[in-house]
């Protein structure tokens, strides 16, 4: 049987199950009292399966590595090292690995971030098999890579399929079980596992009125054949049908955002009663036309711009971590905002307009142009902007750390979490985000709206805030919050459901 030379080394860390393996123990050798564990046992019931005996196996390992014996891996040592264990891997590799562990940023791995790399790298492949093994049999063969793949949209044949296999077959079998997978891969960089990127989609499903979230990632496989455009479209048929459901909640939110005040309470009961009486039914839906409009250039400028940005961040998608991610999602943003942002304030002005006021949007249009001037379409631009941060930021975080929450204790058999649990992650994080962005949103819609109103001075952000503060209090930053905190549910809920439809329509992979 063909043995790989690392196999001793990478099987003598961990056990079959994912737990450490004690000295001299083999798989599925016993304890001295026939194979019962005791009460000191470790997950894997051998009572010899021990963290200080795991600590010993995984520092053995990590000082075969160090080359040049300064306590941490380098991107010198790891090639070395693993070229002498019979692992050769590209420099790309080897930097993925060291960028996967690094947490203090000093660019090389000491013995703690080499161990949680270890571990959070194993529990990743764990995933990987699971979701290959469609038989449940522990064991991956040529038509389930073959299966697999066609799922994700690549066709390859059987031979193709052979080949990948024996590349990681030890013992000839045409088949690979858990610990074959693990020996190849676990000193292998997986960034992103295709099927997380494929289950944990964001920015692109949800849609809550808002397009500030950065931008979802694509597997190879999604941008090769050509199913990204069609995930982009079904999100942007998503978010038109979730924000007209919505618009009613939207525009009121407007009107408390502009009209509200100390001496002006307005309840939602009573903005809905006063738009009805004002234009009828039908007014409950001014200016989410243009809203509508705006979701296909500001998504597709946002996308372009975030792929372009990535390639100056890193050499590929699977290098940027979450920060660089916020950093590329956050500018993508600023410049689809910038590309479009005159759409925001004909948004803001059709849904404050009176009766009769304007026969539509163009008509809007020309009349602020020639009465206003160009400025007016980028009245409270600088908020708008500063706003894009806190919202992407926090929404980013929130959604990834819950996934990865989700992912570390639920994810046994598959990274699919299900529809509830994607869809209370996408609120929470949704929510968050916007309420620490509220206050900006709140003084850049009465700046858009501020020269509407005959004979009102010229206002400044600051001016704006300190006015609010001083007139209002803190509470007046977060003026129609109520309105908007309510669309966020059905919205999600409308954005998700159609999304789905919509994909199964365009011949995307049903999840």
């Amino acid at each position: 049987a063909r043995r790989s030379l690392a196999s001793p080394v990478v099987s003598g860390v961990l056990c079959p199950c994912g737990s450490p393996r004690a000295a001299g123990a083999a798989p599925g050798q016993g304890s001295e009292n026939g194979g019962s564990s005791s009460s000191s046992g470790g997950p894997c019931g051998r009572s010899l399966c021990e963290a200080s005996e795991q600590d010993r196996r995984l520092r053995a390992l990590f000082q075969k590595l160090d080359v040049n014996r300064d306590g941490a891996l380098c991107i010198h040592d790891l090639a070395e090292g693993l070229g002498r264990l019979g692992l050769h891997r590209t420099e790309l590799d080897l930097l993925k690995i060291v960028k996967a562990g690094d947490k203090d940023l000093d660019g090389q791995l000491d013995f703690e971030e080499f161990v949680h790399y270890l571990q959070d790298h194993e529990k990743k492949l764990r995933l990987v098999f699971k979701s290959l093994d469609k038989k449940n049999d522990g064991r991956i063969d040529a038509q389930e890579i073959v299966q697999s793949l066609r799922d994700l949209g690549v066709k390859i044949s059987e031979q193709q399929a052979e080949k990948i296999l024996k590349s990681m077959d030890k013992n000839g079998t045409m088949t690979i079980d858990w610990n074959e997978w693990r020996d190849y891969h676990l000193l292998h960089p997986v960034e992103n596992i295709p099927e997380i990127i494929l289950y944990w989609k964001h920015s692109t499903i949800f849609d809550v009125g808002e397009n500030l979230t950065v931008p979802d990632e694509f597997t190879v496989e999604e941008r090769q054949t050509g199913m990204w455009w069609r995930h982009l479209v079904a999100g942007g048929g998503a978010g038109a049908v979730s924000r007209t459901c919505t618009a009613p909640l939207d525009r009121l939110k407007v009107l408390m955002q502009v009209h509200a005040s100390r001496s002006n309470n307005m309840c939602i009961v009573g903005g809905f009663t006063q738009m009805i009486r004002e234009g009828g039914p039908r007014s409950l839906w001014r200016g989410n036309g243009i809203n509508v409009l705006k979701i296909a250039p500001e998504s597709a400028i946002k996308f372009m711009a975030y792929e372009q940005i990535k390639r100056f961040i890193g050499t590929d998608q699977e290098m940027l971590r979450i920060h660089e991610r916020l950093l590329a999602g956050s500018l993508a943003g600023a410049i689809a905002q910038s590309s479009i942002y005159p759409m925001e304030v004909l948004k803001t002005r059709m849904a404050l307009r009176k009766t009769g006021q304007y026969s539509g949007m163009l008509d809007c249009a020309k009349n602020i142009l020639s009465k206003e001037g160009m400025a007016a379409f980028y009245k409270g631009y600088i908020p708008n902007m500063l706003g894009i941060i806190p919202y992407a930021g926090i929404d980013l975080a929130v959604y990834e750390t819950l996934k990865n929450a989700w992912l570390q204790r639920y994810a046994v058999n598959s990274a699919d979490p299900g529809v509830f649990v994607l869809l209370a992650c996408g609120t929470i994080s949704s929510t968050c985000g916007q309420l620490a962005s509220y206050p900006l949103a709140l003084v850049r819609t009465r700046m858009q709206a501020q020269a509407s109103v005959e004979g009102a001075p010229e206002v400044t952000m600051r001016g704006l805030f300190k006015h609010i503060l001083k007139t209002e209090g803190a509470f007046g930053l977060y003026r129609g919050l109520a309105p908007n905190f309510m669309k966020v549910i059905p919205a999600v809920s409308i954005s998700y459901v159609v999304y789905e439809n919509l994909k199964m329509t365009l011949g995307v992979q049903s999840r």
